[in-house]
């Protein structure tokens, strides 16, 4: 239990929490003019002036109970609260408006956008409103316990979607993991080849120097040295990524590979491939990336692209770069062809893992397509 409640108190604030946008200005628009006249017509409501005065306090709190959650819960609940008091001893109608019922929503904000701690904080703060409250009116016990969970009822809806989102956002980052994991891989079987290569060179010209042997052997000493400390650093960089999984050291299949992923159509959408331009001397991790990019492509558009019968798959090599295009003409509204999907996240990521671009969406008329470039040397970004 203690352990939990340090982890509650621990949590940060949501990321990235909107300021304030036409629905906030919307729902304000309408509160405040409600709330002068609920006010200003409703017979049964003692202090009028200090009544109307709190709902406007309230609804003009609701442009920041975003931003600073706690603060507007500390606000309104500790004004409701002192005029709760002060009603007690003084008023024998009620002083607050139905209006002010709005305060609803700051409790969800605290749960959905504040820290651990804030929530804490501003829980006590609206409890303690809410007992204030009850003494003041006292209502019976069903009204009572009605009202309290009409209270914290959105409290608990902010905590279940900003659990929601959280979660969401680390199935995207388990996602993401696992792309640049098997990017690892690939790295492994390309990079570390050449650089295996180069160790092996120098050790050779170590032992054919014909000209200046000393120099010879000193140059070809350190080109050994560098290569090898480099193979290990990029193992252990791959070791890192794979979080100890075991390498797997089968071959990586590369653009000339793609043609194989062609079908004919005995059962399903037929897949075309076509190769244009200058695609030899590809980096190894284009070439990996480009196949793996078409090949998911391709199964999406198996699983997902209802009514399709053909899939273009085209690769064109640029003088700088290398275009991918995956096209089906199924029907663009299908499920499985969702930009939100983990799919598309993971080919994107490969993409810019590399330096490109990955786009993806539904064509004007039908189908859908999947459009990749990748640099060929360095970085287009």
């Amino acid at each position: 239990m203690r352990n939990a409640l340090q982890s509650l108190l621990a949590e940060p604030r949501a990321p990235a929490p909107p300021a304030r946008v036409w629905r906030d200005w919307a729902l304000v628009a309408v509160l405040l003019p409600t709330a002068v006249l609920e006010g200003a017509l409703r017979t049964e409501v003692a202090w009028r002036p200090v009544a109307i005065a709190l709902a406007v306090a309230v609804v003009v709190l609701l442009l920041w109970r975003r931003t600073h959650p706690l603060a507007v819960v500390a606000a309104a609940f500790g004004s409701v609260t002192v005029v709760s008091v002060a009603a007690f001893f003084g008023a024998d109608e009620p002083v607050g408006l139905d209006t002010t019922a709005c305060v609803v929503l700051l409790s969800y904000s605290l749960f959905r956008w504040g820290s651990g701690r804030e929530a804490a904080i501003g829980l006590a703060i609206i409890l303690v409103a809410d007992v204030v409250g009850i003494a003041s009116d006292s209502p019976g016990v069903a009204d009572a316990l009605f009202g309290t969970m009409f209270l914290l009822f959105p409290a608990v809806l902010g905590a279940s979607v900003r659990f929601r989102g959280a979660a969401r956002l680390r199935e995207f980052d388990q996602v993401k993991l696992r792309e640049r994991e098997q990017l690892a891989r690939e790295l492994h079987d390309t990079v570390a080849h050449h650089v295996s290569a180069i160790a092996i060179q120098a050790q050779a010209g170590r032992t054919v120097a014909g000209t200046d042997p000393g120099a010879a052997m000193r140059a070809l000493e350190v080109i050994e040295e560098e290569a090898s400390r480099t193979l290990a650093e990029m193992r252990a960089m791959v070791g890192a990524l794979r979080e100890d999984e075991e390498a797997d050291l089968a071959p990586q299949r590369g653009v000339a590979d793609i043609e194989r992923l062609a079908r004919d159509a005995a059962h399903g959408p037929r897949v075309d491939v076509e190769l244009t331009g200058d695609l030899d001397a590809l980096r190894p991790s284009v070439g990996a990336a480009m196949y793996r990019l078409a090949q998911e492509s391709i199964t999406n558009s198996l699983r997902h692209a209802r009514h399709a019968t053909r899939i273009d798959v085209s690769v064109c090599g640029e003088d700088d770069c290398v275009r991918l295009t995956v096209r089906d003409d199924g029907d663009a509204s299908s499920a499985g062809h969702n930009s939100s999907g983990y799919g598309l996240v993971g080919m994107t990521e490969r993409a810019t893992l590399l330096g490109g671009s990955l786009e993806a969406g539904p064509d004007p008329g039908r189908g859908w397509t999947v459009s990749a470039v990748l640099p060929r040397v360095g970085s287009t970004r």
